[in-house]
């Protein structure tokens, strides 16, 4: 893959995922559209997100963005289920895996449009 085809990859993922906005959900795409492997997209976006991550959180924690009620429950959790996730992702054939995150964009675009919605709604 090209030099300047992985920095625009990097781009857009860098912005969407210092937004918080996860990053994942563009760079993961955008990685299989230029032949990249699923799995190996869904790696190197593991890799990618702990630099960003870590440049984006005290800017988050500075702008008064993170809120204290709740995290350790989530965090916790994470910490468990990605094991979890991660070992099924090894086991998973690349198309179940391609089909799987194909779904979560569509219900997570299906949520996003509903929410716009009952906030569009909401305002009269």
């Amino acid at each position: 893959m090209a030099f300047l085809t992985l920095f625009l990859c990097g781009l857009a993922g860098g912005v969407l995922g210092g937004m918080g906005m996860g990053g994942g959900t563009v760079l993961i795409p955008l990685l299989t559209l230029f032949g990249v492997g699923q799995a190996a997209a869904q790696g190197i976006n593991l890799v990618s997100f702990l630099p960003m991550a870590a440049l984006a959180l005290p800017v988050h924690a500075k702008s008064g963005l993170l809120r204290g009620e709740g995290l350790v429950p989530l965090i916790l959790s994470a910490l468990v289920f990605s094991a979890l996730g991660s070992l099924l992702a090894a086991q998973l054939p690349s198309a179940v895996l391609e089909r799987g995150f194909g779904a979560f964009l569509i219900v997570l675009a299906l949520v996003r449009v509903h929410a716009a919605v009952r906030k569009k709604r909401a305002r009269g």
